[in-house]
This record gives structure tokens, sequence and C-alpha cells, in this order.
């Protein structure tokens, strides 16, 4: 275990998997987190002394220096979904990326990963989208070797988008089609982004691509939702919800963010993110060309989303039983 990789925000969602495949790989990883208390478990993804933890706010030049002292190689992964506090979409997407960036160059860093998204785009309607966009020039102008990731929406246990409507899908006897449920994505599998990112941290041929990360299948909005019912065993109304109405009440659960510590269920910006499809588009290299064979939605689904049956892991059992 020779080379240094830190890894910024890598106690999340996508992050903890990309530190267990980059501990795989026996790489010593430097996990740099806002609020390091919070991700002591970290050092449970590998081997005894292999990952450590720091504090660092990519918004922070003096931390990020700190964090990436002594590295060869590092991850951005930091991103926020909605605004909250300090950590707005400029501040984070753009301004924390070109710290990162720009601090990597001059400390000699060899390799940089930026994941970014698949609906980056700077002509968006989304301040989401546009800052990630944003994000990525900046990282090109700092460090041009940088690798680019856009992943599509990405599910496993513990993802924020089936999670989400698996729980409505228990508690309400309505599900939103959202835009009429039109909207097309091609979900990506949290561990295959986790062995891109690693492959692209460790191996040779990658330096200054975009990767464009999207499952093997493409589903509406209607589609997905019809899906999480069937695992869910759930019988829902879809009911199509018109985008100024959805709007509407994105713009009514923003404030939540600002007064609670709950995430809002939808916000104004995520309903103009829901206008445009969310797949690849073919003009970059993908999985396929990482040599990782995407895994089905469908293959994932039922390891998670059975906690929302009635009865959750138990279901069958208890139905055997009553019978």
């Amino acid at each position: 275990m020779q080379d240094l990789v830190t890894v910024f925000g890598g106690s999340g969602f996508v992050g903890s998997q990309v530190v267990r495949a980059l501990a795989r790989r026996g790489l010593r990883v430097r996990v740099a987190v806002r609020q390091p208390h919070l991700a002591h478990t970290m050092r449970l993804m590998g081997d005894v002394g292999q990952i450590e933890v720091v504090q660092a706010n990519v918004r922070v030049a003096d931390s990020v220096r700190r964090a990436l002292q002594g590295a060869v190689a590092c991850v951005n992964l930091v991103g926020v979904l909605y605004e909250t506090g300090r950590q707005k979409f400029q501040a984070v997407h753009v301004d924390g990326s070109r710290n990162v960036a720009a601090i990597a160059k001059e400390l000699g860093v060899e390799r940089l990963v930026q994941i970014s998204a698949l609906g980056a785009d700077e002509a968006s309607t989304s301040k989401y989208a546009r800052t990630k966009a944003a994000g990525e020039a900046a990282v090109r102008a700092a460090f041009p070797e940088a690798v680019l990731i856009r992943p599509s929406v990405v599910f496993g246990a513990g993802d924020d988008f089936f999670n989400k409507f698996g729980e409505m899908a228990a508690i309400s006897p309505v599900l939103p089609l959202i835009g009429g449920g039109a909207t097309r994505f091609q979900p990506v599998f949290l561990g295959d982004i986790a062995k891109a990112v690693a492959k692209a941290v460790s191996e040779p041929g990658h330096a200054g691509k975009t990767y464009e990360l999207g499952g093997p299948a493409v589903f509406s909005f209607r589609e997905i939702l019809e899906l999480i019912l069937k695992e869910t065993e759930r019988k829902r109304i879809l009911l199509p919800l018109p985008f100024p109405i959805a709007r509407v009440i994105g713009v009514l659960c923003s404030p939540l963010a600002a007064f609670t510590p709950w995430a809002p269920p939808l916000t104004a910006d995520q309903v103009e993110l829901l206008k445009t499809d969310n797949v690849v588009s073919g003009a970059y290299p993908g999985l396929a060309d990482l040599g990782i064979e995407a895994t089905t939605v469908e293959a994932i689904l039922p390891t998670y989303l059975y906690r929302f049956r009635k009865g959750g892991q138990f279901a069958d059992l208890t139905e055997s039983v009553a019978v």
C-alpha cells in the first residue's frame, strides 16, 4: 500500500463505495469530509491503517491543501442536491471544484477524478445542472488531465431516488407523475460507478477523458414508479402532476432545508431537472469502454426495496403463515 488517494466527500452514498473500491486495489485512502466525527466507520472499509479520515471543506482552500498533502491522486465527489446555509450550488459545484483542481495541480497531484452529473449543461434551466457544467469547466481549466465522470440517476441501497418513492408508496395512496411521467432515465448501479472511479484513478489511459455512465436500460419516470410498485407489492394511483403545479409545490417545500434538518421532498430546481431526459448521449465513452458490464435495475432493487412491502423482509413468510 504505497499510493495515497484523497477522496473529498468520501463518506457519502457514492463516496463510501468509491473508498471501498480503492481500498480493494491496495491504495491508501484519505477520506476528506466536513464532519469527520460522523465518518468514523469509514476506517472499516479497508485494512488496519489503510484508511484515514480528515476534516476538509472544499469551500476552504487551506483545508483542501492539508487534505491533499502527499497524495498522488484525488477524487472529488462533493455535491449538493439542494441549497442550504453556506452549501450553495455555486460555492460547492464551481468554487469548491476549482479549489480542489487548482490546489491538486499546485501540489503535483498526478491524477484527478471529478464526479459531475449526466445532466450537466450550461444552458439548462436548472441551477444544479448549470453549476455542474461550470464546475467541469473550472476543473478542466485548472487541471486539464482530469477525468470527468457523469453518472445518470444512481441506484443502490441507501439511494435518494428509488428509496424516496418506495417510502412514499408505503404511506401514500397516490404517487405523483411529475410532468406526466414521460422524462427518461438510465439508472446506473452504485457499484459500477465505484468500479469506474477506481479504474480511472489507478489505471493509465484515462487522462483528460469524459465518461457518461448509464445503466443497460432506459426507463420513463412512469415506468420507474411502476417498477417500484411492483417490487414493494403496492397498488397506488399514478397521478399526473403538470410541471407548473409541481414547481409551486417545490417552491413551498424548499424552506424545509433552511429551517429544519430534513431534506425537502421536492424543490423548484429539481422540477426543472425533470424537464430534460437523463440518458447518455453516446458522444462520450461509458461503462463498456472501462470494461465494466452494467448491472440491471431488476437485479438490485429487490435487495433493498423489500423493506417497503407490508411485512418487510418477512412479507412472504407472513403471508404463508396467514394462509
